[in-house]
């Protein structure tokens, strides 16, 4: 007998209820066991961010990863199913501050760095049992337990070692550019985490005279949506094929941008190049030492503004670029917390961005501005705390990537990508990609091994090993691979025998994740060491080992990884170049990318908004199987547009599954009837029906429909075959049949079952 169903399911009981089975009868468990000595598959998990409970965009990966290893199981292959978590960086400890109350790098330096790590680990520690219980209830089957943890001090060795390996090619450099910086976090923002980070904004948009000094009553007009800047001027740029005109009132414009008014003379742009002006800031000290000049720039355009570009090299990367070329001084105005410094007179400590109104108020009283008013444009911001970015020279590490770029193109073209529009992403972005900036002015993140020398020396210590081999004290006191304990670290130069100290920066974020296909599986490690991988702050977190060399020759590279479009500038690309820099070849050999999460009526999905779904609320309204279905069903190509209407739809859809097995169920009681498991190898047999015969073949179709669209990593294509084949069974076979089930028909029960 079967037990008879209900007329509606529900969808949460029932999940509950079969996690419950799973438990109970270790049903995982049981299928590795069963797959242990079966072909491998080879996944590598990409970290989700341990600083919060489960969302619902985050199970869209979780289930895309969960359904393909499912099906990989099915057919009989071997896992490791190691699930991995990012613990460093501003992810997390932008969120502690928050906690904390503390909303500044001093403030943090007061409340103590030992203080402040124990309670970036205790948020990590919550976090990640937290997601583990969110994605255990989604029904992802992981090796919970055995997880890796990139703040664990093994990830961190293995990325020291990686540093070491280009720092000796020659790669590894200081640079003194301008850079994105975000003044809250008082640290640099590299180009990846730059892609995205734009946001529409509404600036100042003014136009301001600067007094020529060998033409009197005459200026040049520029035009900024930068007021803090200006202060920084010392050079204005023109196009010098363009025309340019002066106004009557002696105001000098680009010729385009007239708008109808009337010129008393016009010249190329040629032309004005070396006129000499006034600096509008000049009164307040820096800008007084500098030969304010007129310079040519091709880049010049004509399609806003005045033609006439202001130029602050202590303020822009292009700018900073120009002042190289063109021999220009470089001031800079704003600390790292983006406050004007002393110099600058009565600006000095305003915020760059708040000082703009007094700036504009000030032009005004001394006739130096021509207009004032507001633009709405795309404006980057801090992908972390959204604090509007400022522009000011630094001096960062970076990786070069000359030598790089080409090998890591031919790796790229190796791999297959779906959608394949995403592998010529990653293609373009490696054309374009510019020096990697690895280093952040942060406290919980990577230690970067870099020990500069006062006699020219740079040494990057390449392991734990090494750190011990060169330090001028014992390590007994270094808890974890990172700051306070390792900022108390010297050692002696090799070069010239000096103690020397550890910078302070700590490291891109990205070398942490991308360092994981070595560190987790055990690249070039002589021998297998249990829990070799619960070490530092990851040690009570997981049990994982650090296996041999021989088990990472085993898994690399990954025959399959799964993240979102965004991930190509930032996962993929990360793991790519250490990948090509450490072996010559990609890290995976399949890659499956697909858009973002928006709400159901297309909305970017936010607290405030009140369209945020918190993943629980969805398990208890939809159910994880609606959740999955609708993250499945979902093309690549596009956006998933995510809700309650279209989960109540797809419930909606799914009651003829529903309806059709309780139909069965139904007659094959009142018939007494037993299936025979020998039927679900080749379909019942003897006298059967046209329609059974028909619905036998429908099925195997559908079995060769799905296994392709899972072959092709497409659970679009499976669930689109799925319901076709479903409409068959109800609208075509059971309709259709509804007499002979009536009579107890013995071929229409066994086809059906």
């Amino acid at each position: 007998m079967f037990d008879a169903l209900p007329a509606k399911p529900d969808h949460d009981a029932l999940e509950l209820a079969i996690l419950d089975r799973w438990e109970q009868e270790r049903i995982f468990d049981q299928l590795r066991a069963k797959n242990a000595d079966g072909p491998r598959f080879s996944f590598v998990d990409g970290p989700v961010t341990a600083n919060k409970s489960l969302a619902v965009h985050t199970a869209w990966g979780r289930t895309l990863k969960d359904v393909f290893q499912r099906y990989k199981a099915l057919r009989g292959h071997h896992q490791r199913y190691q699930n991995g978590f990012d613990c460093q960086g501003l992810w997390i400890e932008v969120g502690v501050e928050r906690e904390l109350g503390l909303n500044s790098k001093r403030e943090i330096e007061e409340y103590g760095l030992e203080a402040f790590a124990a309670h970036c680990r205790a948020v990590v520690e919550k976090s990640s049992a937290e997601l583990t219980k969110g994605s255990i209830r989604l029904g992802q089957w992981m090796d919970w337990g055995n997880d890796y943890y990139t703040f664990s001090d093994t990830n961190i060795e293995y990325i020291w070692r990686f540093l070491r390996i280009v720092h000796d090619r020659g790669w590894i450099f200081r640079g003194h550019r301008a850079t994105e910086w975000c003044p809250r976090c008082g640290t640099s923002i590299s180009a990846h985490e730059l892609v995205g980070s734009y946001t529409d904004r509404e600036d100042p948009a003014l136009s301001v005279r600067f007094p020529l000094l060998e033409r009197p009553g005459e200026a040049v007009v520029i035009w900024t949506t930068t007021p803090w800047t200006l202060p920084a001027n010392v050079a204005v740029a023109v196009n010098p094929t363009a025309r340019y005109g002066r106004l009557a009132n002696g105001d000098w414009i680009g010729v385009e941008r007239g708008e109808g008014r009337e010129f008393v003379e016009t010249l190329p742009g040629s032309e004005l190049v070396g006129w000499r002006y006034e600096g509008p800031f000049d009164h307040l000290g820096p800008g007084a030492e500098v030969a304010h000049r007129v310079i040519g720039w091709d880049e010049v355009a004509l399609d806003e503004g005045t033609g006439l570009v202001h130029i602050a090299p202590g303020c822009g990367t292009e700018d900073f670029e120009l002042s190289k070329t063109e021999d220009l001084p470089v001031l800079m105005p704003v600390d790292e917390s983006g406050v004007f410094v002393a110099d600058f007179g009565w600006l000095a400590g305003r915020g760059a961005h708040d000082a703009a109104a007094d700036i504009i108020a000030d032009l005004r009283s001394r006739e130096l501005l021509v207009d004032a008013g507001t633009i709405t444009h795309r404006y980057p911001e801090c992908w972390r705390c959204h604090t509007p970015l400022i522009f000011r020279i630094s001096d960062d590490w970076f990786i070069g990537v000359d030598e790089i770029r080409e090998p890591m193109r031919e790796a790229n073209a190796t791999v297959e990508w779906t959608p394949e529009y995403m592998g010529k992403r990653m293609d373009d972005w490696l054309v374009n990609m510019s020096d990697w900036n690895i280093s952040r002015r942060r406290y919980y993140g990577l230690p970067l091994p870099f020990y500069p020398c006062a006699c020219g020396h740079l040494e990057v210590v390449g392991s734990r090993a090494d750190l011990a081999r060169l330090a001028t004290t014992p390590l007994d006191d270094l808890v974890e691979l990172r700051r306070p304990w390792i900022d108390r670290i010297a050692i002696r130069c090799p070069a010239c025998g000096d103690e020397v100290q550890r910078i302070t920066e700590v490291g891109d974020v990205w070398l942490d994740a991308g360092i994981v296909p070595f560190s987790t599986l055990g690249w070039e490690n002589p021998a297998w060491i249990d829990q070799g991988y619960a070490t530092g702050a990851a040690k009570g977190l997981t049990t994982a080992d650090l296996p041999d060399h021989a088990y990472w020759e085993e898994w690399f590279p990954a025959d399959w990884v799964s993240e979102m479009r965004e991930q190509i500038r930032l996962w993929f690309y990360s793991q790519l170049f250490m990948s090509v820099a450490l072996t010559g070849r990609a890290p995976f050999r399949k890659v499956l990318g697909y858009e973002k999460m928006l709400d159901e009526q297309g909305r970017e999905m936010h607290g405030s908004w009140g369209n945020m779904i918190d993943a629980p609320d969805a398990f208890a309204r939809m159910g994880a199987d609606v959740m999955r279905w609708q993250y499945s069903a979902q093309p690549p190509t596009q956006n998933l547009l995510f809700g309650f209407g279209p989960g109540f739809e797809i419930q909606r859809r799914l009651l003829t599954l529903w309806n059709s097995a309780s139909f069965f169920i139904q007659y094959a009681n009142i018939a007494e009837f037993t299936p025979s498991l020998d039927d679900l190898d080749s379909g019942p047999d003897g006298d059967l029906d046209h329609l059974d015969r028909w619905l036998v073949q429908r099925t195997r179709l559908l079995v060769a429909e799905t296994t392709e669209a899972y072959e092709q990593f497409l659970s679009v294509n499976v669930l689109r075959a799925f319901e076709l084949y479903l409409d068959d069974v109800s609208n075509w076979y059971v309709r259709r049949s509804r007499r002979r089930f009536w009579n107890g028909d013995t071929a229409a029960l066994r086809t059906l079952w």
